[in-house]
C-alpha cells in the first residue's frame, strides 16, 4: 500500500499542501466510542499543559529566606513528567531507569566524534574549551527495555553530549581536525561572517568551539571581534541587576504561583542526570526562569520552558570541565565562573524564546498552529500514516503537544538535543519553521511501528516513549537530512502541489 502511494503520489490529490483530503476514504470508527476534546482549551485543560502537578509538592514552600538565596529545594524523590490525557490516555510512560555506560559498537566514524574508553574519572576545571574533551560516565543501571529496540549498550545521557554517534571513534580525525581549524579560521577574524559560520554550522559544530559559535549564532554576541568582551560583561551585569532587582519579589502575592511553579519543575528536569539534581545548580534554573518570567508578562512561566534552559547551561559549563559533566560538582567552579554561565544561559535561552514565544502566550496558539500544521503535513507525506491514527482516534494534539512545547526535548537524549540544536541555530528559523519538518520526519521514522498497532493505547503507549535511548550524531544527522528535503519539497515548492 505504501508502495503504491509513493508512485502514485504526484498524480493523486494534488492540491495545496497540507489541505486534508476530501476524497479520503472513511475509516469505521464505530467500536471505538470516544469523546475527544472539542477545544484546544478543553485539551489544555484536561492536560494541564502536559504534566501532573503534586499539589503535596507545595508544603511548606515559600519558607522565609535571605532575600538574595533560593529556598532549600525539596528532598523528595522528584516526580517523573508523564503526559496527562483525556479519556483515553492513562499513564503511559515507564518511570525512568538509571542508565549503562557504553562500550564502543562500531568502528563507522562521524564528525566531531569522541571516543569512550578508559575508567570513567571525576571532572576537572580547566582554563578554556579548547583542550576540553568529555568521556564517558559512571554506571547506572539499565534502562527499560523499549519495543523494537535492539539489544545495544546504553549511551550515556551527558557524557558524550557534544559530539557523539552510536559507535566508538577515535577522538579526532583528519576530517574533523579540518573542520575544526575552518570554524577556528572563521571565529578568529575581525568580522565573523555569519552566514558562512551558519552554513558550516548545519551539520554539527566541533565540542571545542560550539560554546562561542552558539553566542553568535543566537545574537547575544555580535560578529566584531572587538565589541565581545565588552558586550559580554555588559549583558552580564544587566542580568545580575535583574536579579538584584527582581528576585526577591518572588515571594510576594503577585509572583508566588509563578515562582511555585519553577519551584516544582526544577527537579524534573532532566532527573536521571545527578548535574542537575544538585541544589546550586537548581537555585540557578530557578533565577533564570524566574527572570525570565517577570520580563515576559504576555506569557509568564509555562511549564516546558525549564527544559530549554539546559542545552545552553551544559554547552556553557563545558567550556570550563574536561571531564564527567554528568557528574560534576557545580561547586568546584570560581563564583565568578559561575555567574557568567548563568548570566550566558539566561541571554540565549532569551533569544531562543524571541522567536517562539507564540508557543506560550495564552491558549498557547503557536502550538496550536504547529500541530494542525503537523497533521496537514503528514496527511500529504504518508497517507497510509495518517489514515491509521484517524482509524484509531488518536489526536495529533495527543503526541505532538509536548513535541512542540519542549522541542523535542523529551523524545530525545540530551546529547542530541545539542546536536539537534547546532542545526537549528544555523537554519533559519530553525526553532520555528524548520522544527516542523524535523517533527513530520521524526513521526514518519517510526511508521512500521505505528502501522503495526491497532489499538489507540498502544500507539500512545509508542508516540510518548520512542526508543531513541541509544540515538547519536549519525541519527540526528538523518534525521536532519529527511526534514530538509520535506522542507524543500512542501515549503519552498508549494506550486508543485496545484492543479
Amino acid at each position: 500500500m505504501a508502495t503504491e502511494n509513493k508512485l502514485h503520489f504526484w498524480r493523486r490529490n494534488a492540491k495545496v499542501p497540507g489541505r486534508f483530503l476530501k476524497d479520503t476514504p472513511k475509516t469505521n470508527i464505530a467500536n471505538i466510542k470516544s469523546k475527544k476534546p472539542s477545544t484546544f482549551h478543553e485539551f489544555a485543560r484536561s492536560t494541564n499543559d502536559a504534566w501532573d502537578i503534586d499539589d503535596e509538592e507545595d508544603n511548606d514552600f515559600f519558607t522565609p529566606s535571605h532575600p538574595s538565596s533560593i529556598p532549600a529545594q525539596s528532598h523528595s524523590k522528584p516526580q517523573t513528567p508523564r503526559l496527562k490525557v483525556s479519556k483515553h490516555f492513562t499513564d503511559t510512560e515507564p518511570q525512568p531507569q538509571p542508565l549503562n555506560r557504553l562500550e564502543p559498537v562500531s568502528t563507522e566514524i562521524c564528525p566531531d566524534q569522541l571516543r569512550i574508553d578508559g575508567e570513567p574519572t571525576n571532572g576537572r576545571v580547566v582554563k578554556s574549551s579548547s583542550d576540553a574533551q568529555l568521556n564517558s560516565n559512571t554506571a547506572r543501571g539499565t534502562l527499560q527495555k523499549q519495543q523494537s529496540l535492539p539489544v545495544r549498550p546504553v549511551i550515556p545521557l551527558v557524557a558524550r553530549i557534544s559530539d557523539q554517534n552510536a559507535s566508538g571513534a577515535p577522538p579526532m580525525t583528519v576530517r574533523e581536525k579540518t573542520r575544526l581549524d575552518k570554524f577556528r579560521q572563521l571565529l578568529a577574524s575581525p568580522n565573523t561572517d555569519l552566514e558562512d559560520l551558519r552554513k558550516h554550522s548545519w551539520s554539527g559544530i566541533p565540542r571545542e568551539v560550539r560554546p562561542i559559535t552558539w553566542r553568535l549564532l543566537s545574537g547575544y554576541l555580535p560578529a566584531n571581534m572587538e565589541r565581545r568582551e565588552q558586550v559580554l560583561r555588559r549583558k552580564r551585569e544587566e542580568y545580575f541587576g535583574f536579579i538584584e532587582q527582581y528576585y526577591h519579589s518572588r515571594t510576594d502575592e503577585h509572583h508566588r504561583d509563578t515562582y511555585r511553579q519553577i519551584h516544582i519543575d526544577i527537579p524534573r528536569t532532566n532527573p536521571l542526570i545527578p548535574l542537575f539534581q544538585q541544589p546550586l545548580v537548581q537555585e540557578v534554573f530557578e533565577r533564570i526562569l524566574f527572570i525570565w518570567a517577570i520580563r515576559h508578562p504576555a506569557s509568564g512561566y509555562v511549564q516546558g520552558i525549564n527544559d530549554l534552559v539546559t542545552p545552553f547551561f551544559v554547552v556553557f559549563l563545558s567550556e570550563f570541565v574536561e571531564e564527567d559533566v554528568e557528574n560534576f560538582e557545580m561547586a568546584a567552579l570560581p563564583l565568578e565562573t559561575q555567574r557568567n554561565i548563568e548570566a550566558d544561559s539566561f541571554w540565549c535561552m532569551s533569544k531562543l524564546l524571541d522567536g517562539i514565544q507564540d508557543n506560550y502566550t495564552f491558549a498557547q496558539p503557536g502550538i496550536q498552529t504547529k500541530v494542525k500544521a503537523l497533521e496537514e503535513l503528514v496527511s500529504r507525506i504518508d497517507e497510509d500514516v495518517h489514515l491509521h491514527f484517524k482509524k484509531c482516534e488518536v489526536e495529533y494534539l495527543q503526541f505532538a503537544f509536548r513535541w512542540m512545547n519542549n522541542l523535542l526535548m523529551r523524545e530525545l537524549p540530551l546529547r542530541c538535543t545539542i546536536r539537534l540544536w547546532d542545526t537549528y541555530q544555523a537554519e533559519s528559523e530553525g526553532f520555528s519553521h524548520f522544527h516542523l519538518y524535523v517533527c513530520a520526519a521524526f513521526l514518519i521514522k517510526w511508521r512500521k511501528e505505528i502501522l503495526s498497532m491497532s489499538d489507540f493505547q498502544g500507539l500512545l503507549m509508542l508516540l510518548q516513549n520512542l526508543p531513541t535511548i541509544h540515538w547519536g550524531n549519525e541519527e540526528v544527522g538523518l534525521l536532519l537530512a529527511e526534514a530538509y528535503r520535506l522542507k524543500y519539497m512542501f515549503a519552498d515548492a508549494p506550486s508543485h502541489y496545484k492543479r
